[in-house]
């Protein structure tokens, strides 16, 4: 056995479901059905995944006499010919008992024309024929041929009795109970029932899914949706009552989860963002260097600038070298300030006043009535340059 299908679960192994089928010689409709009925028994998987079979299930399964024949016979399902041919009338006069709700349907799906065809238990045609023989040959009773016309069709209210009545069986948990039976009714009944919108999402998540989960195409789904909603009147009434009753057990239980219940990680009550209660942590200072004191080379003065480049060998690339630091007076601190006050009074540039920058803003103004110089070549105005030619 495949190491990922078989899984030890509180002492007790269990398998998946695709691997209990092929153990027990059924194909994924027939187990399906075995596990709608009753025939095979799953437990929900961990954390919410896929239902599995304990291999105790699958090893008693498999020692019962005659297996897998036996096991398969329960399963067998047939159509309306077929059905027609193990109780010995005509295709028409089955059709006619299966509409009269004398034969209930297991299962259903569509062929290729989109129309819905009936599948039923081979076992119960025969438990038919055997408990009501007069409806298969003579005249049909009277109860019968006023229902059939009338034009009731008791096949779909039957299948869908039959489902919710083995779904209840299989599910312990009441939300799950209250969602089986709210498939039932269409969404306005349902609304009027559950007024709670939170509630009516809820039954979405706990509704059990089927074994090997969603299958068919979505015209199957969309049929399937369609003939689990009650359509007569007293369906309706039976639903809603079931649907109260349920629902009133599952609040005892527990409520619907809403939004907001359980805080996200990172926020608090009020959803703002939580800020850690631990103390700030300065980093650490940097102490200025002693007055006086000489800065090495490769070290890092006060402010930060590197200092004169170590030797690095014959391969490095020549750059130029830095301007040597001035030994500080004793006493006197080194810094930025005091470099630059000694760059300006050896004879650097000295700073622009604000006098001097208004001055030249103004050299260059247009007085009113006047006209602007012309300028020449270097900044001389044309005229002083015509007198120094003459």
């Amino acid at each position: 056995m495949p190491v990922t299908d078989a899984v030890r679960t509180n002492g007790t192994q269990t398998v998946a479901a695709s691997r209990a089928a092929a153990e027990l010689v059924l194909k994924r409709g027939e187990f399906e059905l075995a596990v709608h009925l009753g025939i095979v028994r799953v437990e929900a998987g961990s954390s919410g995944g896929r239902p599995r079979v304990r291999q105790e299930e699958v090893d008693r399964l498999r020692s019962e006499d005659g297996f897998p024949g036996t096991l398969r016979e329960r399963v067998r399902t047939v159509g309306t010919a077929e059905g027609a041919r193990l109780l010995g009338v005509s295709p028409v006069r089955f059709t006619r008992l299966a509409r009269a709700g004398c034969v209930t349907p297991v299962a259903l799906y569509l062929n290729r024309y989109r129309a819905v065809v009936w599948l039923y238990l081979a076992q119960e045609l025969g438990g038919l024929a055997a408990r009501s023989p007069e409806l298969l040959v003579g005249r049909s009773p009277v109860w019968m041929r006023d229902r059939l016309d009338s034009g009731t069709d008791c096949r779909p209210r039957n299948w869908r009795s039959r489902r919710i009545e083995r779904l209840l069986t299989l599910t312990g948990d009441p939300w799950a109970r209250a969602a089986v039976v709210a498939q039932a009714l269409d969404p306005a009944q349902l609304a009027e029932v559950v007024d709670d919108p939170y509630e009516r999402a809820y039954f979405a998540r706990v509704l059990p899914e089927p074994v090997f989960g969603q299958r068919g195409s979505s015209a199957t789904r969309d049929a399937l949706e369609r003939l689990m909603i009650a359509d007569e009147p007293d369906e309706i009434l039976w639903r809603r009552v079931n649907l109260i009753m349920e629902l009133d057990s599952a609040r005892e239980l527990r409520q619907a989860p809403r939004p907001g219940d359980e805080p996200r990680p990172g926020l608090d009550a009020l959803g703002r963002l939580s800020v850690s209660a631990e103390p700030f942590e300065p980093a650490e200072r940097v102490e200025p260097a002693e007055p006086g004191g000489s800065v090495k080379p490769g070290e890092l003065t006060e402010l930060g600038e590197p200092t004169e480049p170590t030797e690095l060998g014959e391969s490095a690339v020549t750059a130029e070298p830095a301007r040597p630091v001035e030994p500080a007076a004793q006493g006197s601190s080194v810094g930025l300030l005091a470099r630059l006050r000694r760059r300006r009074g050896s004879g650097g540039r000295p700073p622009r006043t604000r006098a001097s920058r208004e001055a030249t803003r103004s050299a260059g103004r247009v007085t009113p009535g006047g006209r602007r110089p012309l300028t020449g070549p270097r900044g001389g105005s044309q005229r002083e340059g015509a007198a120094g030619r003459e």
